[in-house]
């Protein structure tokens, strides 16, 4: 599994009806696309829970890197990104653990993000362990959101580069009660082609 998310900041005075309309219209692209377990298309509109900007920023949990790679740089679907908003980051994660939640049948309407960074000391005995046991600290705790009544799907993932862990959780509901998120969204569609294929537990 592999986390990926570009974030798309926009004019504070952006008409975000434009990016609702363009997910209404091209949303379902990727709803059989090979090698995707699930794409959330997500927003951020200034002034709503909390949001300080505009933004559009979709969010991929995927089964295939092959497939990641094809749609970021192999023309199979960025390119209208790049044409439309320019070149964004795209930021990803390796997956650590995934967890189908009591509400994975039903269409998810909001999502929380929560990213932190990797305390640079995590091992006070010197055993080398020390990241490991924080690992699964955090994956237990996943495990333990994952089962509250409106979770779709609750992920973790973590970027090795800038040391920084990643929880993605989708909610049925339209508010997202993650007390600990570092930012909501709104979802305004999701793509789950291969929605079944992604790890329940560890991802190892």
């Amino acid at each position: 599994m592999y986390a990926k998310q570009y974030e798309l900041t926009l004019p504070a005075d952006y008409d975000m009806t434009i990016i609702r309309k363009r997910v209404a219209d091209g949303g379902h692209v990727l709803d059989d696309r090979a090698g995707l377990g699930l794409k959330a298309y997500v927003i951020r509109e200034r002034g709503i829970d909390g949001s300080p900007v505009n933004q559009y920023a979709p969010f991929y949990l995927w089964n295939d890197t092959g497939a990641m790679a094809r749609f970021l740089v192999g023309g199979g679907g960025f390119q209208n990104i790049l044409r439309d908003f320019g070149r964004p980051a795209a930021r990803h994660w390796t997956g650590i653990a995934c967890h189908a939640g009591p509400a994975r049948t039903a269409p998810p309407k909001a999502a929380s993000r929560r990213l932190t960074p990797v305390p640079s000391h995590t091992d006070p005995e010197d055993t080398g362990l020390g990241l490991s046991a924080l690992i699964e600290r955090e994956t237990e705790q996943l495990r333990q959101i994952s089962q509250q009544g409106g979770v779709h799907t609750a992920a973790l993932a973590i970027d090795p580069h800038h040391w920084q862990l990643l929880r993605f959780v989708l909610w049925a509901d339209t508010s997202a009660p993650d007390q600990d998120a570092t930012e909501r969204y709104e979802v305004l569609h999701l793509s789950a082609p291969r929605l079944g294929d992604l790890p329940e537990g560890h991802d190892w």
